[in-house]
């Protein structure tokens, strides 16, 4: 597949509280079923996403420690939650509170991922906004990848050990209950 020639166009897409953005992928994040509400927001046709990496959604907005969280708690097998700003092909963006679980085969071992994402709370994105931000600016400035990486994932624990939480308790702090 070539590489993604979209530039963020800073046009906001959006989907219904009510749609669910499903897909699946491989244990090397590799995609292997997309829903149609995944498709259309994405904006790739449904063969463009199949045997893509599912970076091919990255934005350059998002720090890269948060997904590096993001799959190392999949990979230890946990269920994990994360606000999430992806890119469509078009250029466009839009936010996702994602929840990813580990797919498991009959032996309890890891053979993919299965993620879910919702349309998340507009005050929640304003609140995460200024932290990835700042994440971002640590990663950039970095001439290695390596070192802004382990430096922004180095402010991302010592941020949550201020507040004494843990990144899940950060994201559900954010979250707004829901009604039962």
């Amino acid at each position: 597949m070539s590489a993604r020639a979209a530039r963020p166009t800073g046009v906001a897409r959006t989907f219904s509280p009510d749609e669910i953005i499903v897909s699946k992928t491989d244990t090397r994040g590799v995609i292997t079923y997309a829903n149609k509400v995944f498709v259309r927001v994405s904006g790739y046709e449904e063969r463009e996403l199949l045997g893509a990496p599912h970076s091919i959604l990255r934005h350059p907005e998002m720090p890269r420690c948060v997904f590096k969280y993001l799959w190392d708690t999949s990979a230890e097998g946990r269920e994990v939650f994360a606000y999430v700003l992806n890119l469509a092909k078009t250029g466009d963006h839009y936010w996702v509170l994602a929840h990813v679980t580990a797919t498991r085969d009959d032996a309890g071992a890891i053979t993919g991922y299965h993620s879910n994402r919702r349309v998340p709370d507009p005050a929640a994105v304003a609140a995460v906004e200024p932290l990835y931000a700042s994440l971002l600016e640590i990663e950039r400035a970095h001439a290695r990848k390596v070192d802004g990486l382990a430096a922004s994932t180095q402010a991302l624990v010592e941020t949550l050990q201020s507040k004494r939480i843990s990144y899940d308790e950060f994201v559900w702090s954010l979250t707004p209950a829901v009604a039962a």
